[in-house]
Parts: C-alpha cells; structure tokens; sequence
C-alpha cells in the first residue's frame, strides 16, 4: 500500500515537473521569437555596409594609403659626424659636420602622385568587397523567405490531414470505412508535424546565416510581408562590369605611377652641409659644403620600371579576360532566369489553381462518400507535390535572378 501511495506521488511530482519544464521552454522559445527583430532588405544591405568588419578593414586600407601621401618627400638621414685626432697638426682637434641630401627632378611629385593611386586603388578594391556582401545578403534573406514559404505551406498540409484524419475518424465510426484511414491520417498528421520541428531548425540555420552576414548581436529576420519572388532590376550588369573596369584600370594606373617612380630615382641628389672645427685647438673654424649624388648604377630602377610595365600588360590582360568571361556568364544566368522565369510562371498562373481546385473538389467527394479513401489520397499528393513545386520553382526563380543581377566576379 505505501509502495502503491509513493508511486502515485512519484507519478505527481514527475508531472508536475514535465509541466514546468514545457513552460519553461515555452517562455525561453516566446522571449526568443519576441526578441526577434524584422527588417527589409534593404536595411540588412545597409545595416551589413555599416557592420560587416571586412568592409572596416578596408576602410582602414584607404586611410593608410591616405596617411601615406605624407611620405611622398623622401630625404635622405641626415648625416651628422665626428672627427678628433691630430689631423691638422700635432695637437688634438675636433671636427663635427652635418650633411642632408634632397632628391632632385620629379621624385616627390611621382611618389606623391603613386600614394594618390594607390589610395584610389583601395577604394575601388572596398567597391568590389561591397558588391560582393550585397549579394551575399540578398541570397540569404530570400534564403530565410523560402523557408518561411516551406513553413506555411507545411501548415497548410497540416490543416488538410486533420481536417482529413476527422473526416476518416468519423467514417470508421459510422462503419463506412476500415480503420487502415484513421491509421494512415494519423500517421501522416505525425509526419506533417516532424516536419515541422525541422523546418524550425532549417530557419534558425537561415536566421544566423544572415545574421552573420549582417555581423549584428541583434536578432534580425527577414520581413515576411516582403514577397516571396525577388524583384529583378533590369540592366544591372553594367553595375558589376563598371566595377571591374575600374578596378583593373586603376590598378594599371598604379603601375603606370611605379614607372614614373622609378625614372624619377634614377635622378641625382643634391647634398648641402655645415662643418666645424678647431685647428690647433683653436676654434671654432665653420663652413658648408655642397655635394651630388649621381647613380651611376641605376639599372636597378631602369629594371623596376620594366617589371612594372610588365605588371601593366598584365593587368590590362586580365581586365579582358574578366570582360570576356562577365559576357559568357550573363549570357548562361540569362538564359537559365528565363528557363526559371517560364517556370515559375507556370505553377503562379496554372499550377497553383488546379493544385487548390483538386484539394478543394477531393475533399468535398470524400466527405460526401463519392471517393474512395485511395483515390483521394492519389489526388491529395498530386496537389501537395504541385505546391511544393511552386515553392521550389520560386526559391529556384529568386537563386538565378540573384545571380543575374549580381554576377559573380572571378577572382585571378
């Protein structure tokens, strides 16, 4: 009897324990979803612009070069020396003098302009990463909007099979049909609702793939009243075609300015200087002096600059052959967007009417008795698997126009 009492107990307290673990779990998942934060793609583009630390670390690039500019003078140290010993007659003298060179000719002003380029080099290197993180953006937010689609859509399956499960339960109780249609609702319900569990991990997976493109501790989601088709902007390849010829161009012209540079270092360096000294102890005896350095062995330079010229052609070979394969490539996500395009538009404007016309006209018939339990269900996956192919022609759809407007750029 006390066993049987404990056990009663024991059945209580593990209850009462389950029930404040579900609330539990409910509050944490309530506090979560209320904690998430929507937003419009065009905020997450701009908030990931003004968050994202490569785009900083570029930003950081161009202020170096910036500061750089600074050092477009380059003297030469200033050479200070002593001299003591009994170089002008048997007694001990000193001798201090101070010499500086300067460049001559355009050395400053090619170095000068090199900093400028170099600077412009690295705007237009951030202009490249930017475009890249738009992209990356925009496929993860309609990433999260398709399984959104997915999530309502298993919603929608569940309501279906329940409202299916009743009906068989109903049927078997008037004797109408066997207890294989209850079973089989049922274990359909069950399969909807894991499903469902998943798709709950998929999104979340989805949420912090765009929260880490976004690189914000905010819980951002997309907006969900933001449609479920991408908007493709027409003529948006110049965008990225813009990008890539400026970027080239401006790299040439930096090796053009390293030409310049080198030429310029092949100049001679004017030196003036200031001595004092004691002669026969006596002093202070001073003066100046003027010098030149000439290099006699600039073939270094001479050899700089070719390399850079070199370097030019390169870059000039490279620009054509991002041209090249930009055009081979719009031409391929061309003709695939409208593959998807004429796709999509069949299951918008056919596919999805006949999809909820059989639902509708089978579950009418098998309520009335006027369908059997296996043809309804014929019928039933007929018009769930056109819906699914909705969802997938649209996340299909939104992929290849993404990918049209935004290029992908071929790195060397």
């Amino acid at each position: 009897m006390k066993n049987s009492t404990y056990k009663i107990e024991l059945k209580k307290l593990c209850s009462q324990w389950l029930s404040g673990l579900q609330l539990s779990i409910f509050l944490l998942v309530s506090t979560a979803i209320s904690a998430q934060q929507s937003i419009s793609l065009e905020k997450a583009i701009e908030l990931a612009k003004s968050n994202n630390i490569d785009l900083k670390i570029a930003d950081k690039e161009i202020e170096r070069q910036t500061v750089l500019k600074k050092t477009a003078f380059q003297p030469d140290p200033l050479q200070v020396q002593y001299q003591g010993g009994q170089f002008n007659s048997a007694d001990f003298d000193h001798n201090v003098s101070i010499q500086q060179f300067f460049p001559l000719g355009n050395v400053t002003k090619a170095n000068r302009q090199l900093q400028e380029e170099l600077t412009k080099l690295a705007e237009k290197r951030k202009a490249l990463s930017s475009y890249e993180l738009e992209k990356a953006v925009t496929l993860a937010y309609y990433q999260y909007l398709y399984g959104i689609s997915i999530q309502k859509l298993n919603s929608e399956l569940n309501e279906i099979y329940t409202k299916f499960l009743k009906n068989a339960e109903l049927r078997f109780k008037t004797g109408e049909s066997g207890n294989i249609e209850v079973i089989s609702a049922k274990a359909k319900v069950k399969e909807i609702e894991t499903q469902k569990e998943q798709l709950r991990y998929d999104l979340a997976i989805y949420q912090k793939q765009l929260q880490f493109f976004v690189q914000t501790d905010e819980n951002i989601i997309p907006d969900e009243a933001t449609s479920l088709k991408f908007t493709f902007t027409e003529n948006q390849n110049s965008k990225v075609e813009e990008l890539v010829t400026d970027f080239y161009q401006q790299q040439i012209s930096v090796y053009q300015k390293e030409v310049g540079t080198f030429k310029a270092n092949r100049t001679p360096k004017l030196g003036l200087g200031y001595f004092a000294q004691t002669i026969n102890t006596q002093s202070l005896f001073q003066g100046f002096t003027a010098g030149i350095q000439i290099p006699l062995f600039g073939s270094v330079n001479t050899t700089k600059a070719k390399a850079a010229e070199i370097s030019i052609s390169q870059s000039q070979l490279a620009l054509d052959k991002n041209k090249i394969i930009l055009n081979l490539q719009k031409e391929e996500l061309q003709n695939n967007f409208l593959k998807q395009q004429k796709n999509l538009n069949y299951y918008q404007n056919e596919g999805l009417q006949y999809a909820n016309q059989i639902i509708e006209t089978a579950q009418k018939s098998y309520a009335n008795g006027d369908l059997s339990y296996w043809s309804y269900i014929s019928f039933l996956n007929q018009a769930i698997d056109i819906k699914k192919q909705l969802a997938e022609a649209t996340h299909s759809f939104n992929q290849s126009a993404i990918e049209l407007q935004f290029p992908t750029i071929k790195s060397n």
